[in-house]
This record gives structure tokens, sequence and C-alpha cells, in this order.
């Protein structure tokens, strides 16, 4: 995993759809995209994004949006290798599944928030593309498999009795004229 400092001033040659998919984690089994990540693509400051959703807090129960323990913020900064992630902070960054992030576009009500808010979704949509065709290609090589196992079970057997000495055939005793 890495890491990709997004700035309201530093343009970027990536796609803004290819840096979001950058930023999505995996925390508590969900994929998830932290505040201060958010914040830096909404263009405002963290503690912005942060009481828009304290004032907003009934639009984010538990399976949208968590607050990353002082364990999971070490491994994570760890992960992605960067010494000191967001400088100094007060509060640990919370984490907003899609759904969470879906819920921010009408609490930040700005076109920007719109506008990142739409690739977002479009980011987790095509993750989740990506690992249902995995899904879908292992089934099918298992069925492959399957299919090719019980074709070559038939070769091999073949293979077995062809390797399996002849039994051994009485030779006559005597000597035998040429020609006869």
């Amino acid at each position: 995993m890495t890491q990709v400092a997004v700035t309201a001033s530093s343009p970027s040659s990536e796609p803004l759809g290819e840096l979001i998919e950058q930023q999505i984690f995996l925390l508590r089994s969900q994929r998830v995209m932290l505040s201060t990540t958010l914040s830096a693509l909404y263009k405002v400051e963290p503690r912005v994004l942060v009481q828009a959703v304290k004032r907003n807090a009934a639009r984010f129960p538990r399976d949208f949006m968590f607050q990353l323990t002082e364990q999971e913020f070490r491994i994570l900064k760890s992960q992605i290798v960067i010494s000191s992630w967001g400088g100094a902070r007060r509060a640990l960054p919370y984490a907003f599944t899609e759904q969470g992030v879906a819920m921010l576009s009408s609490v930040l009500n700005s076109r920007r928030a719109i506008q990142v808010n739409v690739e977002i979704v479009r980011a987790f949509v095509r993750l989740r593309r990506i690992l249902a065709s995995h899904v879908q290609l292992a089934r099918k090589l298992d069925a492959l498999e399957k299919k090719y196992d019980s074709q070559f079970k038939v070769v091999f057997e073949a293979i077995r009795d062809l390797m399996m000495p002849a039994p051994p055939s009485r030779r006559a005793i005597g000597f035998a004229p040429r020609g006869r």
C-alpha cells in the first residue's frame, strides 16, 4: 500500500479515479477511506470535515464510519511507510466505508464534494468489479481442473497400463530352421 498525498496546490499527473483507488484501505474487513485523505480530496481541513460529520452524527452509524485505534493507526502508518503522516494530531483519523463516503456528499454540499464523491463511488464500484471477476475466474479454474482431471485420469490409466510389463511369452526351446 502506498499513501499518496493529495493537496489542493499540487497538480497530479494521475487521474482522480486512480488516485482515489490508491487511497482505499482494508480495515476491520471493510474497504475504507480515511478522513485525512477525504479532507484533502474535498479541499477542506480535516477538522472541518470531522465537525460536519459530528453535527450530523445520525447520518453516520458504525457501519458507515469509525475512528481508528492507536494500534490500527500505527499499523497503517507503518504499511504506508510515511514517518510524519499528517503531522502532529490530537485525534486519530476516521475511516469511512463506501456508504459513509456517499453520506458525506449530503453533509459537505459543495460542487467539489459532489464531484469527488462521484469519483469515489466509481472507484469503489471498480474495485468491487475487480474482486468479482477474480471470484468468477477462480470458479472457472476450479471447473476446468475438475473437467480436465477426469479427462486426464483416463490418459494416466492408459499410460499406466502401457507401463506394466507384458506377461512373459513362452519361448520355444530348441532350434528353429530359417525360412520356416
